[in-house]
């Protein structure tokens, strides 16, 4: 079993603030001889307006020594993990949770912007302190 990210609670709590159920922690993903762990799967429940969605997160706490290696193995991480959930799961979305002070000094960068926006990774912003979603980003 893998260990939990430095924010694991904090986005968990988030997420069942923001309305999710969480339906694994963490969420299996395997595929033929192959096992991995992403931190968690959550569903949002079947509004009138709203069809149910399942997502699957990986929490990333961007503390190493180097921000650019953290995001380096962070997209690479989140591409794997999207073809295979592509493969074996393709009812759930990939989504990548950073906090909000990484989001502010890092990821609205012009340059780590279009990386994300090139490399089509969805994620969500939590402020760690406050265990709240704050931004969700497709």
């Amino acid at each position: 079993m893998p260990a939990k990210d430095l924010y694991h609670d904090a986005v968990k709590s988030a997420l069942i603030k923001d309305g999710w159920n969480i339906l694994a922690d963490p969420y299996r993903i395997r595929y033929k001889d192959l096992d991995l762990y992403a931190d968690l799967a959550a569903e949002r429940p079947f509004t009138a307006e709203r069809e149910g969605q399942k997502i699957v997160v990986e929490i990333k706490s961007f503390v190493g020594r180097s921000l650019i290696s953290d995001f380096h193995l962070a997209v690479g991480q989140y591409k794997v993990y999207q073809v295979l959930l592509k493969e074996t799961a393709s009812e759930y979305d990939l989504y990548l949770a950073i906090d909000d002070i990484t989001y502010n000094n890092f990821f609205s960068r012009e340059s780590i912007d279009f990386l994300i926006r090139s490399s089509q990774v969805r994620f969500f912003v939590v402020n760690i302190d406050e265990e709240e979603v704050i931004r969700w980003i497709n």
